[in-house]
């Protein structure tokens, strides 16, 4: 029998079955953490990309570029996160379907979008993520996982970062009618 619990509850096959000194118990809420914050982090990078694809206006060059830059550093902890959750045991995400159940980023399927509008968005979204961030931060702390807190750590940063980056694009916007 496995030691390993997975997302929900279901046993994780022993073939996946990683070792590890947390307690059962500790790997399934802080994969259910951690797996929330990769989820959030497709549905940002999606949302951050729709945004780069569909910019328009005058501050064009720069915005294009900035949440291009932006979304290229969301989607680079996808994969940290995913890791993190199977070297502490736990299974991740598989599918688009799985995100869409655990994302709590509201996507943006609108035809267009003003600019100022979306960095506010994206502003709000990363705000919004780095909130969840710290409460898995909590999660991986009351189990002693110092690695997953650690990593946990510099996310939150490079988040603030873009919340202050869009932030001030979103006031220059603003003062240029934008």
């Amino acid at each position: 029998m496995s030691k390993v619990t997975a997302i929900k509850g279901a046993r994780t096959p022993s073939n996946l079955d990683t070792p590890t000194d947390l307690d059962p118990k500790a790997i399934a809420e802080i994969s259910g953490a951690l797996n929330g914050l990769l989820a959030d982090a497709f549905a940002l990078y999606l949302k951050t990309k729709n945004f780069h694809w569909h910019v328009s206006g005058p501050h064009f060059r720069d915005y294009h570029l900035m949440l291009d830059e932006h979304a290229e550093a969301i989607f680079a902890t996808t994969d940290e996160l995913a890791e993190r959750v199977r070297k502490i045991g736990g299974t991740t995400l598989r599918s688009i379907g799985q995100i869409s159940k655990l994302q709590s980023i509201a996507d943006n399927n609108e035809d267009f979008v003003d600019p100022a509008d979306m960095l506010r968005e994206l502003m709000a979204d990363n705000k919004k993520v780095a909130t969840a961030m710290r409460k898995a931060h909590k999660v991986c702390d009351e189990h002693e996982d110092v690695a997953s807190a650690s990593l946990l750590e510099n996310f939150i940063d490079a988040t603030e970062r873009r919340t202050w980056f869009l932030f001030e694009a979103a006031r220059d916007a603003d003062s240029s009618g934008h």
